[in-house]
Order: structure tokens, then sequence, then C-alpha cells
């Protein structure tokens, strides 16, 4: 019994210490990273940047792994919900999902960069 105790236990650390624990991280370093990006895009209010800052948030976030993409993922989707609830856009709404598709799906986000956005961003 003891000994059983013990696997049990050995297991548990090591699923916290691994799997778990590196998704949690990820997952609250990507959310800081989208708040970094909204923020930014607050900052520059530069008109037409909305979709660099989308995918430049959900890139950052996605390249800290499957927490970070997860986090980019669910925050997406809950900003967009809220939005259309709203009643912003539909197409709107679509272009940005689309950007934040990219970003996750490691694309540049510098595509969407409209000209003149400072390069501090």
């Amino acid at each position: 019994m003891k000994l059983l105790t013990g696997l049990v236990f050995c297991s548990l650390v090591l699923a916290v210490s691994g799997g778990v624990f590196s998704f949690v991280t990820e997952a609250a370093q990507g959310s800081w990273d989208m708040w970094r990006a909204y923020q930014d895009m607050k900052e520059a209010n530069f008109i037409g940047a909305d979709k660099y800052f989308h995918a430049r948030g959900n890139y950052d976030a996605a390249r800290r792994g499957p927490g970070g993409a997860w986090a980019a993922e669910v925050i997406s989707d809950t900003r967009e919900n809220i939005q259309q609830l709203f009643g912003r856009g539909h197409e709107d709404s679509q272009a940005d999902q689309e950007a934040n598709r990219a970003g996750r799906r490691g694309e540049d986000p510098n595509k969407y960069r409209p000209k003149g956005l400072p390069g501090k961003y």
C-alpha cells in the first residue's frame, strides 16, 4: 500500500511539474502577451492597425506553447463575441478573427502592419 501511495504521489508531482504546470505557465504568459498587444494598440491609437495588433498578440502568445495558444484563442473569441453582442459588425469581427488565427498559426503579424505605424510597435 505504501508503494502504491508513493507511486501515485510521484506521478502527481511529475504531472504538475511537467505538463500541467507548463501549460498553466504558458497560458499566463500568453495572456500577458495579449494584454501587452492590447495596451500597445490603445497607445498607438493608429487607424487601421487593429488587425496587426490582433495578429501580433496571438502570435506572441502562441509562441509560448499550447497553453499560450489556448489563452490567445479564448481571449480572442471572448473579445469578439462580446463586441458582436454590443452591435459591432460581423464582417469586421470575422476579419479580426482571421488575423487572430493567422497569428496563432505563426504567420508574420507584419503582413497586417499598416504603413506609417511607428517602429516601436
